[in-house]
């Protein structure tokens, strides 16, 4: 009886032999296993940990990995943390691209939600095959749900650049094949074997764990990279002439383009310095578009060592990304040529300009933002630092009153409003606060309408800390007064004021979280705090506050010492993690789209609304902040309390 020979699965076979060559020298470095031997199909002779601890840190591009707190649904970045041999309890994914922008292995992610199971056993069949006949060598495992993941390690690593167009070139031939954790040079992840699944069960390898790491440490060299590219090369022409038809708006959708003052860098390089995404019928290479960033760094008054520390930080990998083609000790002396020829060409431009190309005037006084004293309450006193010493008193009767706001989402929403009330009057000097929801909202990384609900509510309890003097009116916002309810007056007043500025939401914290807002500010006021004393100043249940700490010290931003108390790492920059974090786009994004409402709004109050047109007297400071740019030195405070009234 004469049998049919399936070309594909043959080949296929023979792959698989190739791929089970083991090298002896490695086997040392193996973690424990139960000794037992190779095999073509799934194996159970390792454990999900032992998998996540000997391939994980080898294919991961940096040594972080992000967890999934809600099972599996989103892999947030408050969430992130050093990549260990341990293995996590929650779902887990590592980043695919370091800080410098490239990868070391090709994450090919077959989703099953696609097109069924089937098709996925068909795609990556169809793909094995392929990587055999160009030489490669690679790692698979599966998931519960059917799904299926195709590992190509590489002994160089490639930029995000050419990592994305072979995906998406792959992405052409297999149907289910998922390209976005290619497509993204920030949030990219993916999980590897071993790390739980949200469906319960772990990731599983389709082969041998010894196989697999003997793929792992002897990765694709350079040759077959070159084989595997030039086999792809119509599809990736194909992928980057369809990028060349399509009109490029780096988050559009999710983040409105804000227009900055003229000296200040753009937002659209900005997204191409994190993202290493731009407008190729604009810029035609990388070099091109890295040329570009340099030079808007430089024309925003950026010093060079200012590129540099956000190349080698991680928060420009896409400007790092465009430097990957040179050898790592060639990527500074190349940033330093464009460098000079930015400057040189901005000096050029400069020097033949027309009119007054200052950048930035600074202003004789600062704008000023403190209402005038409402009619009948003109006994109260208006001495500066008379009403300092009432807002630290009020601050007192703050934490005296906090444990009454449970640890629910919307108490500590309160909690956090109460504090930019508190902050807002620090800064004018007055208990009387007078600045719309609009400008709360962003200093607590709130929407407005949530604000405007938490004030209504602080101000109908018994004995409320603050009190609606006057509703708003036209442009002007609803005027609070803090209030120090007569119960509280005397355990205020003989409690020793908190040292340090009060605080609403910090930018950083509108990414990491209220829990870890709060255990911060806990750990500034004092040196070292155990856990049961962070849980005691804080309000917050013993998980909450384990959870922030955890979250916190996975971005260094405090440690624990010997005696097993928590502090906070000085040397690590809230300002700095927040724009690593993307979060001031996030505040742009809000102050320009509440600066349209504003618009619309003045436009509605001219045509229904009789008004005499107000002009500025002689004694009156021009509002110079309507027209430029902030100073560097205020705060996201003082940005909400002056722009966003």
């Amino acid at each position: 009886m004469c049998c049919k020979t399936d070309p594909a699965r043959s080949v296929l076979i023979h792959s698989l032999d190739r791929n089970s060559i083991i090298v002896q020298q490695h086997a040392r470095v193996l973690p424990a296993t139960y000794g037992a031997g190779v095999s073509h199909g799934p194996s159970s002779t390792h454990s999900p940990a032992q998998a996540w601890a000997a391939l994980a840190p080898i294919l991961a591009g940096q040594p972080r990995v992000r967890l999934s707190r809600d099972a599996g649904k989103t892999y947030p970045q408050k969430h992130e943390r050093a990549l260990t041999e341990a293995l996590p309890s929650f779902p887990a994914a590592v980043r695919i691209f370091g800080k410098d922008g490239t990868c070391a292995a090709i994450f090919l992610d077959f989703d099953s939600s696609v097109a069924g199971v089937d098709w996925v056993l068909a795609d990556v069949r169809a793909v094995q095959t392929w990587l055999h006949s160009v030489g490669a060598r690679w790692i698979e495992d599966y998931s519960p749900n059917g799904g299926r993941h195709v590992y190509i390690p590489l002994a160089q690593r490639v930029t995000f650049t050419e990592a994305r167009d072979l995906v998406e070139a792959l992405g052409t031939r297999y149907r289910s094949l998922d390209k976005t954790p290619h497509q993204n040079l920030l949030h990219g992840c993916m999980r590897t074997p071993g790390s739980p699944h949200k469906r319960g069960g772990h990731q599983e390898l389709a082969m041998s764990l010894s196989k697999a790491y003997d793929v792992a440490r002897r990765p694709n060299s350079a040759a077959v990279w070159s084989a595997i590219t030039a086999d792809l090369a119509g599809e990736i022409r194909a992928v980057r002439n369809l990028r060349l038809e399509q009109t490029f708006v780096p988050g559009a959708e999710e983040m409105p383009a804000v227009k900055h003052p003229v000296g200040r860098m753009s937002r659209v390089m900005q997204l191409m310095a994190q993202t290493g995404l731009y407008d190729s019928r604009r810029y035609a290479t990388d070099s091109d578009a890295r040329q570009a960033i340099v030079t808007g760094a430089a024309a925003a008054g950026l010093q060079l060592v200012d590129v540099e520390r956000r190349m080698m930080q991680g928060t420009w990998p896409g400007l790092a990304s465009f430097y990957a083609r040179y050898a790592p000790h060639h990527r500074v002396p190349a940033l330093r040529r464009d460098w000079i020829s930015a400057v040189g060409y901005l000096s050029k431009n400069l020097s033949t300009g027309e009119g007054n190309n200052n950048v930035r005037r600074s202003p004789t006084s600062q704008p000023n933002t403190q209402p005038p004293a409402p009619k009948g309450l003109n006994l109260i006193s208006s001495d500066p630092h008379a009403e300092h010493r009432f807002i630290r008193t009020w601050r007192n009767v703050l934490r005296i009153r906090e444990v009454s706001y449970r640890e629910s989402r919307t108490g500590m929403a309160r909690r956090m409003v109460l504090r930019s009330l508190g902050e807002a009057a620090h800064m004018t000097a007055s208990r009387f606060v007078e600045f719309g929801v609009r400008s709360i909202a962003v200093a607590t990384g709130l929407d407005h309408t949530t604000v405007a609900l938490h004030l209504k509510a602080l101000r109908s309890e018994k004995d409320p800390l603050i009190t609606l003097v006057e509703e708003a009116r036209g442009t002007k916002g609803d005027l609070y007064m803090l209030t120090v309810p007569e119960e509280l007056k005397s355990a205020a007043e003989d409690a020793t004021w908190q040292k340090g500025k009060i605080h609403a939401l910090r930018p950083v914290f509108r990414e990491l979280g209220l829990p870890a807002a709060f255990v911060y500010e806990a750990l500034e006021h004092s040196p070292a705090l155990p856990i049961a004393e962070i849980v005691r100043v804080t309000r917050l249940s013993r998980s909450a506050v384990n959870e922030a700490l955890e979250v916190l010290a996975a971005w260094n931003l405090v440690a624990r010492n010997a005696g097993k108390s928590w502090a906070v790492v000085a040397s690590t920059s809230l300002k700095q993690l927040a724009e690593h974090l993307g979060v001031l786009e996030v505040v742009a994004a809000q102050l320009q789209r509440y600066k349209n409402e504003r618009i619309i709004w003045r436009e509605w109050l001219a045509k229904h609304v009789n008004t005499v047109a107000e002009l500025l007297s002689p004694g009156e400071d021009y509002p110079w902040e309507t027209f430029e740019g902030p100073p560097d030195e205020w705060t996201l405070a003082d940005v909400a309390f002056s722009r966003a009234g």
